[in-house]
């Protein structure tokens, strides 16, 4: 397990300070705001941790109302909305110097018997082995820019292979711009067989491509003095259970964007094929 791993899986380990109240750090880096997929990851562990029995995530909604400053930790507290038979539903709220940052609603539910069918298919995929890892393919775009060279030489928590252009590959070439966005992810350790703990890092890697997703549309990438963005609401269904220390194809497109906002839809699927997630992002995107 590399040390980005590990630093993801002791961030996830919240701080139990009063009934249904917890505390949560942010990574040692000089970044400006807290990782949105890093808050949502949080919060559902929050949620986790109050359950009066052992049932799976099915579905969250959530907001990200103010940038989350990464210098001070994050209060979480959770509202036991209701203990039903079959559904449990919380309330999260994260807090930092006295004003919600996110809000999240979170339903679980036993597991039951009933019908199913699948309607979609995995879109065909090259074999993830047979691509280049994130850095290798950044490498090729930015060469020996001092200002990329540390940040890429630093060990990732998540292994992502990209099917289609990276959004600097797609600003430098125009016909790589597309609406679509495949990405194989992974994280490359063998995870504890806990359901929840593969959710949740599901969910901490689902808000890294969505804007991406917005911004190949357009052939925009970070890092551009004229690009600025943020996630805005975020929403997952949990269909079945499923493992992120294998590869899932996280299949993304983005069907509009207009009015400073772009919305995103992704698909996580198993490497079977099996429709696994779910997830709709709607976000920020200003051109100056």
């Amino acid at each position: 397990m590399n040390s980005a791993l590990k630093e993801v899986l002791d961030l996830l380990d919240l701080e139990q300070i009063e009934l249904d109240i917890f505390r949560g750090r942010s990574p040692e880096e000089r970044i400006q705001r807290v990782f949105g997929g890093q808050v949502a990851a949080q919060a559902l562990v929050a949620a986790g941790r109050t359950l009066p029995d052992e049932r799976d995530v099915h579905s969250l909604h959530a907001y990200f109302i103010r940038p989350g400053d990464p210098a001070i930790p994050i209060v979480y507290n959770v509202e036991r909305v209701r203990d039903g038979r079959s559904f449990t539903t919380r309330r999260v709220q994260a807090i930092q110097h006295g004003k919600a940052i996110f809000t999240m609603s979170v339903s679980f539910h036993i597991a039951e018997p009933g019908v199913h069918h699948q309607a979609v298919v995995m879109p065909a995929a090259p074999d993830p082995e047979t691509l280049a890892p994130f850095q290798e393919r950044m490498r090729a775009v930015v060469g020996d820019n001092p200002e990329w060279r540390d940040w890429l030489s630093k060990p990732r928590a998540v292994d992502a292979r990209y099917v289609n252009a990276l959004t600097w590959e797609a600003q430098k070439d125009p016909s790589l711009i597309s609406a679509e966005n495949n990405v194989w992810f992974r994280y490359d350790a063998e995870l504890p067989d806990d359901p929840l703990l593969h959710v949740v890092l599901a969910a901490y890697a689902s808000d890294f491509t969505l804007v991406d997703t917005v911004l190949l549309a357009h052939g925009l990438a970070w890092g551009a003095s004229n690009v600025t963005g943020a996630s805005l609401d975020h929403a997952m269904w949990f269909h079945q259970r499923f493992r992120v220390d294998d590869w899932v194809l996280y299949a993304q497109e983005s069907p509009w964007s207009g009015g400073a906002r772009g919305l995103a839809q992704g698909q996580m699927f198993t490497p079977a094929g099996e429709l696994a997630v779910s997830v709709v992002q709607e976000c920020m995107i200003r051109v100056s």
